[in-house]
């Protein structure tokens, strides 16, 4: 590969560019920002065929988009601090975990930032840092561009926020079903990090980052998430913040013997009862042509619109799944025994 350095294409406040940017920075990939700026955005959007960010330019002049993609290609070349495990067992719950964060976490992203009129008018300005102004939201204001970029948030609502709850089936009449799966998500992720620093032990794997991104972004930033923690707070800053404080990760090590921690089991439990119930009716409607699907994860009926991406990532997994012979693996089996996310995948 070409050496040099790596831009990060996006925004802040956006969930997957801080995911990649907690790859980059644990595997101390040479990389800097480029805001997607409103100067920008034309000749971006142009080369690289799509609006979504991020994006990841490499020496080599590739325009790289979406980071189930980009993972595992800066997993392998920067493999002396390989995010991926290589065990059977482990590889399985590293890709798994990094479906249902990704696949999950965005209703609560969106639901949080958008449903709430203070926190649009918060984070709109914040937006406008990079956007506008192009630099970090760390950066304090001034009074004049306090006004100058007040008017952001309300826009954005408008222009895409809205909808975008909408169409997650996540609006505002569905604030008590997502804080109480928040919740219980919080719960399990608590029992988990309070004995292991990581998902899978004392090393991050691609889960990790998709867990950090969506908290950096939203969940520990954004004013309304962050009141929602409350005993979980210290815990969650602390997870996230080791990614993002600037100082060098340490290397670490998941588990000997392709072994998984015991908290782990959890969590699993909780995406068992959401995401997985969720993206399997998801998918059912899809594939019968159909344009919402319905859900219930404990707080009662959820109509949301179908998403094609939910079975492409499924069958990104499957293959993952496939290239280690989940089918035909004891310890694998035996491990998701009497749950249905192996048959999710693989069926």
């Amino acid at each position: 590969m070409y050496q040099g350095e790596y831009q990060l294409i996006g925004s802040e406040l956006s969930f997957f560019t801080r995911k990649l940017e907690a790859q980059l920075r644990y595997q101390q990939v040479p990389w800097r920002y480029l805001y997607k700026t409103e100067e920008r955005k034309a000749e971006l959007e142009a080369r690289a065929g799509t609006h979504f960010i991020p994006l990841l330019q490499t020496p080599d002049k590739w325009l790289l988009q979406d980071t189930i993609a980009i993972g595992p290609m800066l997993s392998e070349r920067f493999n002396e601090r390989a995010v991926i495990p290589t065990t059977p067992l482990q590889r399985a719950c590293c890709f798994i975990l990094e479906d249902a964060f990704n696949h999950w976490l965005g209703r609560v992203c969106v639901h949080s930032r958008w449903c709430y009129p203070d926190n649009v008018d918060w984070v709109g300005i914040r937006f406008g840092a990079n956007l506008i102004l192009d630099r970090s939201i760390d950066t304090p204001f001034s009074e004049a561009e306090l006004k100058q970029l007040a008017p952001i948030g309300p826009m954005m609502f408008e222009g895409f926020g809205k909808q975008v709850c909408e169409v997650n089936g996540v609006g505002p009449e569905q604030g008590d079903a997502v804080r109480g799966d928040f919740n219980n998500m919080l719960a399990a992720l608590g029992d988990h990090l309070s004995l292991h620093r990581f998902l899978l032990g004392d090393r991050p794997c691609l889960a990790d980052f998709a867990l950090a991104g969506a908290s950096k972004a939203h969940f520990i930033t954004d004013p309304e998430p962050l009141s929602w923690l409350e005993e979980h707070r210290e815990m969650l800053t602390r997870y996230t913040n080791q990614f993002f404080d600037g100082q060098p990760l340490e290397k670490g090590e998941w588990l000997d013997g392709d072994t998984l921690p015991d908290t782990l089991t959890g969590l699993l439990g909780y995406f068992e009862g959401s995401y997985f119930k969720a993206a399997t009716n998801n998918i059912a409607a899809g594939l019968a042509g159909e344009k919402y699907y319905e859900y219930d994860c404990g707080f009662g009926p959820t109509q949301a619109r179908t998403q094609k991406r939910l079975n492409q990532a499924r069958l990104h997994v499957k293959d993952e799944l496939n290239r280690i012979g989940a089918n035909d693996n004891a310890e694998i089996q035996t491990y998701f025994a009497g749950r249905d996310i192996l048959e999710y995948y693989l069926d």
